[in-house]
């Protein structure tokens, strides 16, 4: 086996270490061999010579048999040599089996906070399983995680990061029930397991909150003042409608990994019971995750189109591309479903590059008023390529760039405000056009949108889709839109489903509009029909227009 060391000509380090605790073993069972056989010789030998001494020394008899007695001399050293040998293999024992616990305590303990490790635990679990399960009791287990431990170490330093472990530690032990066992699992993971009456949960959600009131108290650290929240993932070893009825250390430890993930997904600083359906979902995220990634390769992804239009006039103006997954396992999703699972797996770039690509080849026969933009994604604005990546694109496609707009969203501006300053400037020079995409549900200021060359707002959806409720406050819309007229920035409202809310947006003045009021969003080719029907409607008497001549030629 690769990786594998046995003894042999090649590896004469291991055959002597090996051989060594051999040679010793051989060595004692001699010593032990010689002194039994003297014993029984001492015992022999004296029965005989002992009484002719006891003579001598009386002057009833000769002197004792030299042989015999040289003999009895031997025995008796030879007995004295194998009880200093059975002393020292003592003592040996002694020292090896206090040298073994020794290693065992390092090997189950983290050195940093002196709680278990993970292979501490899981035996000390598995006993307190076993030993529930005869006293009608429960087990309860925490898995406990620093949220954003990262940014503690990459702000503070890893001294501060390893102080925060440390009094996390200390926290966690101080509040575990005496007959409970706590253990850092690495990094920034805590386990706890403590055994409870069986249906009393309730004992079990007063220790959780307690965990998260102590582990976020502020931390102390030098002269900084670290605060930190966790995310409590709990499992209890009786879990109705779970695929296994009497659960190992291993799978209850799994069950709570599960529903950490659950409150850190919901929002981060709560705790969250497992449920069986977690384990479904986290099976359907893995398999989305997996066909994401043979999707992408595999060209499953493709562009989809939403009107852009004038609200005065009804004119068309442009598409926004919208990312549709046409999967042979999962059907149509959407991207509120994918997006999210691309950034955090890192496939973002490569996704958003090839549906841009293909964008821009369906947006060449289009009419040349019309414009296209793109969402892109914050994942993207790190790369600081990304503006070359994304003018290469442009070029290969042959496509004008004062008919591309990128979308960015307010969290962008947060990132790294230098790195997309210069990819917006990037963009701005060669004609591209940049949109602060959902203003209003982020944290830009004015400060911000005077520095950034943008050329459109675009006001979230939520905001739009109010005004259509009886006695809607529309007074946040008509402060958005005039902040953008006094910046001189043109306004596109998002979400428009209804002639209510287009009558609210009718009377703010020039806007533009997209919205299921319009039209759903189209692939390439429903919405090439779409332009083509509008070119038909736009020249009576069977003329053709310019841009009908082009679309047909196309």
């Amino acid at each position: 086996m690769a990786g594998s060391t046995r003894p042999g000509p090649d590896h004469p380090e291991v055959s002597t270490a090996t051989g060594e605790p051999l040679e010793r073993a051989q060595r004692d069972v001699v010593a032990l061999g010689i002194a039994v056989a003297s014993i029984i010789l001492f015992v022999g030998v004296a029965g005989r010579v002992m009484p002719q001494v006891v003579r001598s020394w009386m002057g009833l008899a000769h002197r004792p048999d030299m042989l015999l007695t040289n003999a009895l001399l031997l025995n008796i050293a030879l007995v004295i040599f194998g009880w200093r040998r059975y002393e020292e293999l003592r003592r040996e024992v002694g020292v090896r089996r206090q040298a073994e616990q020794t290693a065992r305590t390092l090997a189950e303990t983290d050195p940093l906070t002196g709680c278990l490790n993970r292979r501490g635990v899981t035996p000390a679990i598995g006993q307190m399983l076993d030993a529930a399960r005869g006293q009608d009791q429960e087990v309860a287990l925490f898995l406990i995680d620093l949220d954003n431990f990262k940014a503690i170490n990459d702000r503070c330093g890893h001294s501060a990061g390893d102080a925060v472990l440390v009094e996390t530690g200390r926290r966690v032990q101080q509040l575990l029930p005496r007959d409970g066992v706590c253990a850092r699992m690495g990094g920034d993971e805590f386990a706890c397991a403590f055994p409870f009456d069986a249906g009393d949960r309730a004992r079990a959600d007063r220790i959780a909150a307690e965990f998260l009131g102590a582990i976020s108290a502020p931390i102390q650290f030098a002269d900084l003042t670290i605060d930190v929240t966790v995310s409590v993932g709990l499992a209890s070893s009786h879990q109705p409608g779970a695929a296994v009825a009497s659960p190992d250390a291993e799978m209850l430890i799994h069950w709570a990994d599960i529903a950490m993930y659950h409150a850190k997904k919901h929002g981060r600083d709560r705790h969250a019971w497992f449920e069986p359906q977690m384990e479904s979902d986290i099976r359907f995220r893995n398999a989305l995750e997996s066909g994401l990634r043979r999707g992408v390769a595999a060209g499953e992804f493709v562009p989809y189109y939403e009107q852009q239009i004038d609200i005065q006039t009804g004119k068309l103006v442009g598409f926004e591309m919208l990312a549709r997954w046409i999967s042979p396992d999962f059907g149509v999703v959407t991207p509120e479903m994918f997006i999210p699972l691309a950034e955090e797996i890192g496939v973002i770039g490569e996704l958003s590059e090839s549906l841009i690509r293909k964008a821009l080849q369906d947006a060449q026969i289009w009419d040349d008023e019309l414009t296209l933009s793109v969402n892109i994604s914050p994942i993207q604005l790190r790369d600081p390529w990304f503006a070359q990546k994304l003018l290469r694109l442009l070029t290969e496609a042959g496509f004008p760039p004062h008919r591309f707009e990128i979308e960015i969203t307010e969290s962008c501006l947060h990132e790294n405000i230098a790195v997309v300053r210069s990819i917006i400037t990037s963009l701005k020079n060669q004609g591209v056009k940049i949109s602060l995409d959902d203003f209003g549900t982020g944290y830009s200021s004015l400060a911000q949108l005077r520095a950034l060359p943008f050329d459109r707002l675009k006001i979230d959806r939520s905001f739009v889709t109010e005004l259509a409720r009886e006695g809607a406050n529309t007074e946040l819309v008509a402060a958005i839109v005039a902040l953008g007229r006094g910046l001189g920035l043109p306004i596109v409202a998002e979400g428009i489903e209804n002639d209510e809310a287009l009558a609210v947006l009718l009377k703010l003045g020039d806007l533009k509009g997209q919205g299921y009021h319009y039209g759903r969003p189209e692939d390439a080719e429903a919405t090439l029909q779409r332009l083509m029907g509008q070119a038909a409607r736009e020249v009576p008497h069977g003329g053709r227009s310019k841009a009908a001549a082009k679309r047909a030629a196309g």
